[in-house]
């Protein structure tokens, strides 16, 4: 589901170099790459993503390689079809939750309007249980709150896969178990492929995926529960 062999230096501020050195290759339904802050995770998942380009190697997603600088090819963000979570959420401060969700439909520079009444819209608001806030904005939503409209508007483009950046770590323990067993239900309702960054060793015990350590830009060991 995902193969991955890519290299990239990075210039930090101080002006040393990180170099991240990735190689990694699963067929497992949900993927857990574990590291301590600054180890190389969300860069990773960037690259993946399409949102920062590796200076060697390939990502390959699926049956359909998305990066291969050999062949210069570099599939944007929006063609790689991959759901993208962010550590923050990421929600448009400006648009209602209806709004949000809308976003994930629509490419370009106009917002979706307020009311819009899209049948998908309409699927995820109740499926996520935010119809009673579909007309509210970010800043008066609760953090689960604020993730389900985050993961609706990345499910809400039918990905091929779906990619999160420590998506539990702004919840309280309680919240965080309850969202742990929705994200499961989730993934393996729409049989997703899913890829999870974390620091967190419950996370990926609450996953039983395939388990990657990241230290200092490599991936170092893996180990797989023979239940994924």
């Amino acid at each position: 589901m995902f193969d991955v062999n890519f290299q990239k230096k990075i210039q930090r501020i101080d002006g040393s170099v990180f170099e991240l050195n990735i190689s990694l290759k699963t067929q497992h339904a949900r993927t857990v790459i574990m590291g301590a802050s600054g180890s190389g995770k969300s860069l990773t998942l960037k690259a993946i993503a399409g949102l920062m380009t590796p200076d060697s190697g390939y990502i390959t997603i699926g049956k359909e390689q998305v990066f291969n600088q050999h062949q210069h090819l570099n599939l944007p963000p929006q063609q790689r079809k991959l759901a993208y979570v962010f550590q923050d959420f990421a929600l448009f401060p400006h648009l209602n939750v209806r709004q949000n969700i809308a976003s994930g439909l629509k490419h370009g520079l106009f917002n979706p309007q307020r009311h819009i009444q899209a049948e998908e819209v309409r699927y995820w608001l109740d499926a996520m249980h935010l119809t009673s806030v579909a007309n509210e904005y970010p800043l008066t939503l609760s953090g689960g709150q604020r993730q389900r409209v985050a993961l609706a508007r990345a499910l809400i483009t039918k990905p091929r896969a779906i990619l999160l950046d420590e998506p539990f770590s702004a919840l309280d323990s309680q919240l965080r178990t309850q969202l742990r067993q929705e994200l499961l239900e989730w993934q393996q309702q729409l049989a997703l492929p899913m890829l999870l960054i974390t620091h967190d060793a419950a996370d990926a015990s609450a996953f039983d995926g395939s388990i990657w350590h990241m230290d200092n830009g490599q991936l170092t060991s893996a180990s797989s529960s023979p239940y994924s």
